[in-house]
């Protein structure tokens, strides 16, 4: 049987106009609640607000240096990037900032990257926003020069897009972090996901989405030679509602500007729809709580919801 573990999903924006400061202390406030039930907590990686209806001069927090800060305060806890965008950072100062940050965590990174999506952003920081297969092509070849750099001195490679020249990522990680891609692009993204992720992640979205998916991913991987089952599968509940009814926590959802595929109800009710991922295959559940920064969701799912939740 497969542990089911879990994930925060931590918020990079406040949208109850809270400053920078006191948005800090909000996300400490929560992870002092959390670390000692879940197995790690996860951040965006943006510039700007990603959400359309939130101000772009919202403060905002830059993933990498927020997932080293945060590492440093909780000892206990994992922490992922989701998902760097690999077009904001060169490749191989990537794989080293990786690799560092895997020395300093003494082994609890998570490694996401995606394709990258945001137009607007690439646009306001002056990033080149080639078309999707381009950018799909440019995640494929990043992939290949990360792994490359975390497990041969010297690393190099001649790719389109990317190179590397006796390049070296010292100390490389130990133990190597998972390469978790995110993506659902049924065409491109799902076949780097077959040859290439240790995790793959997909973010919302319904049941019927997201076991279509799976069926993809299958076939991608019976093409490439990949064993489907070697991949863990993973999924991000973007807007959970949980409280003692079903009245309080459509309150609660009613209050939240995260409204996209909600799961909302009592905790048995929320722990039967997320079930039904987990019957999918899921093994590694990353949760946005929509009640943030009050952290009476977040602990009633730590205590209600997570002890009902099985994996097969």
């Amino acid at each position: 049987m497969s542990e089911l573990k879990f994930g925060w999903h931590m918020p990079s924006f406040p949208v109850d106009g809270s400053s920078g400061l006191a948005f800090i202390d909000q996300i400490k406030h929560t992870l002092d609640c959390i670390h000692p039930h879940f197995d790690s907590a996860w951040m965006d990686d943006h510039l700007l607000p990603w959400a359309e209806w939130q101000p772009n001069d919202t403060p905002y927090l830059e993933c990498l240096t927020t997932v080293a800060y945060f590492a440093a305060l909780f000892p206990t806890l994992k922490f992922g990037t989701s998902m760097l965008c690999q077009s904001y950072r060169n490749p191989g100062l990537l794989a080293k900032t990786a690799a560092n940050l895997q020395l300093l965590t003494r082994g609890r990174f998570l490694f996401g990257i995606g394709a990258g999506w945001m137009e607007e952003e690439y646009v306001a920081y002056d990033f080149d926003f080639p078309e999707p297969a381009v950018r799909i092509a440019q995640l494929e070849e990043a992939v290949q020069i990360v792994k490359k750099l975390w497990t041969e001195a010297p690393a190099s490679f001649e790719g389109v897009y990317y190179r590397l020249k006796n390049a070296y990522a010292e100390p490389r990680p130990q133990p190597v972090p998972p390469l978790l891609i995110g993506g659902g692009g049924e065409q491109l993204t799902l076949r780097v996901v077959a040859k290439y992720a240790d995790w793959w992640n997909i973010s919302g979205g319904s049941y019927d989405n997201y076991a279509h998916k799976l069926k993809v991913l299958r076939r991608h991987c019976e093409a490439v030679g990949r064993d489907y089952h070697e991949i863990v599968k993973t999924w991000s509940a973007e807007a959970v509602a949980v409280a003692e009814t079903e009245t309080e926590a459509q309150h609660v959802a009613a209050a939240s500007p995260y409204n996209e595929y909600s799961i909302i109800g009592t905790p048995a009710q929320v722990a039967e729809q997320l079930q039904a991922f987990v019957d999918l295959g899921v093994t590694y559940l990353i949760v946005r709580l929509l009640d943030f920064p009050d952290t009476a969701g977040i602990e009633l799912f730590a205590q209600e919801v997570m002890p009902r939740l099985s994996a097969p």
